[in-house]
C-alpha cells in the first residue's frame, strides 16, 4: 500500500457507497475499489484524504487492488463495472481516474482515454502518484459516460 492505513480507513468511512470489495464464492475479499463523487479535472494528491464535491459531475476511481490470488478473474471488471452502473445512475457525467504502474492498457480496454493535465494543482497532484524515480509517469485518465 502506498498510501497510510489511516487515510484508508477515513476514505471507506467517508464514502462507503462508492467502495466496492470482490470476493471469490465463499472466500475472503480478494480485491476492491475506492471511488468518490468528485468533478472532472480534479485530482486528490497521494495520501491525502478525499474531497467529495459538492455538486459532482465525476466519479473518480481512486485505487483499485486485486490480490494474486484472485487475478484473470476479472475481479477489476466486475468492481469497475459496478463503479460505473452506481456513477450513472446518479447522474454523473464522467469517470476518472490516475493510471500507475502502467494500467493505462488495462483503463483503456475499460474506455477511459489519457487526458493531459496542464492546471495547478491537478497538476501537482498528479505528480505526487510518482513515487520512484524509476517509475513510468502517473497518467489521468478520463470517460465518458453515456
Amino acid at each position: 500500500m502506498q498510501e497510510s492505513e489511516a487515510v484508508f480507513r477515513a476514505r471507506l468511512a467517508l464514502t462507503p457507497a462508492t467502495c466496492w470489495v470482490w470476493s471469490p464464492p465463499g472466500q475472503n475479499p480478494a480485491a476492491y475499489l475506492f471511488s468518490y463523487p468528485s468533478n472532472k479535472d480534479v485530482i486528490t494528491a497521494l495520501d491525502q484524504p478525499f474531497k467529495i464535491a459538492t455538486t459532482p459531475d465525476c466519479l473518480y476511481l481512486h485505487d483499485l487492488a486485486v490480490a494474486p490470488n484472485a487475478r484473470g478473474r476479472q475481479a477489476g471488471n466486475v468492481l469497475v463495472a459496478a463503479a460505473l452502473e452506481h456513477a450513472r445512475a446518479s447522474g454523473l457525467h464522467w469517470s476518472a481516474l490516475v493510471s500507475v504502474q502502467q494500467s493505462h492498457i488495462f483503463w483503456g480496454a475499460l474506455g477511459y482515454t489519457a487526458v493531459e493535465v496542464a492546471h495547478s494543482p491537478a497538476k501537482e497532484n498528479l505528480a505526487s502518484y510518482q513515487v520512484s524515480a524509476g517509475q513510468p509517469s502517473a497518467i489521468y485518465m478520463l470517460q465518458y459516460l453515456t
